[in-house]
């Protein structure tokens, strides 16, 4: 239960923060790490920063966790991609 509450205190720390300081080098900063599409215009800056709370807090509760739902994922991207690319190859 303390962890919990020690998540709950680190998301709504981190939410607010970001958000205060979404104009002052958030957005700009999220803007460099993505792609065109992802960018975070005004329509998406709640998203942006609840996902960012997310990250933030699990990152500060349970960081090995963290680092292995990141591999989890590098790793189910790189399949993905080499099969895209094997299918796209056999199109040709």
């Amino acid at each position: 239960m303390t962890i919990l509450f020690i998540w709950l205190i680190a998301f709504v720390l981190i939410a607010y923060f970001a958000n205060q300081r979404w104009h002052d080098g958030v957005s700009r900063g999220l803007d460099k790490c993505l792609p065109g599409v992802m960018r975070s215009h005004g329509e998406n800056r709640y998203l942006w920063v609840g996902a960012l709370a997310v990250l933030g807090a699990t990152a500060l509760v349970n960081p090995v966790e963290i680092l292995l739902v990141a591999l989890l994922i590098g790793l189910i991207v790189l399949v993905v991609m080499k099969l895209a690319d094997w299918a796209s190859g056999l199109s040709h």
